[in-house]
């Protein structure tokens, strides 16, 4: 994110002298650059603002074991 920050700035100077000169067809390229740029910036803040870990819950080892929760009775008995 600091690297595209950087060229954003970068952009926006070179947008400058562009408008400065007169270079019409570099001015549009560069507005449509920057553009994807703040597009790039705005998706990278939403992504760093949530959270980073992932609940997953709890698996349930009843089930895989082949035990189930409603059984009734002593099947370790003898």
């Amino acid at each position: 994110m600091p690297r595209l920050q950087e060229i954003h700035a970068n952009l926006v100077d070179r947008l400058q002298e562009a408008r400065d000169q007169g270079w019409l067809g570099e001015v549009a390229a560069i507005e449509t650059t920057m553009a994807a740029a703040v597009q790039k910036l705005a998706a990278m803040r939403d992504w760093a603002a949530q959270p980073s870990t992932v609940h997953l819950g709890m698996p349930d080892f009843r089930t895989s074991a082949g035990r189930r929760t409603t059984d009734s009775g002593d099947n370790y008995s003898n």
